[in-house]
């Protein structure tokens, strides 16, 4: 491998770490939760994508009980890349965000 293509390679894992980086907060796509639960669900889904980071079933189990114990039972939680989704909820109970790029976490509660 030559110098340039060093160079180049070099360049494209600083982008790539600079990308990671630069979408490692959470951003919320849509809520119409209180601000104190949906600051509460925030954290507790970041927390439970970054225990999990491999394992996206555990992560929503980890979120579903908390959810149940902290807010009563109901609660439904889906994790992943790419997909879509239509839920009816009860109002002031959806959360919908982004993690670390490209990871969705909806988290509802229905009756």
């Amino acid at each position: 491998m030559g110098n340039t293509e060093l160079t180049k390679w070099n360049i494209g894992k600083k982008e790539e770490a600079d990308y990671k980086r630069m979408h490692s907060f959470p951003l919320i796509r849509h809520t119409d939760m209180p601000e104190e639960m949906r600051v509460e669900t925030m954290e507790l889904c970041v927390t439970a994508c970054e225990k999990f980071a491999t394992n996206n079933e555990s992560a929503a189990k980890m979120i579903k009980e908390s959810m149940d114990k902290k807010f009563g039972s109901s609660w439904h939680v889906v994790i992943g890349e790419g997909f879509g989704f239509e839920v009816t909820h009860e109002v002031k109970n959806l959360l919908y965000m982004f993690f670390g790029g490209s990871l969705a976490v909806c988290v509802w509660k229905c009756s």
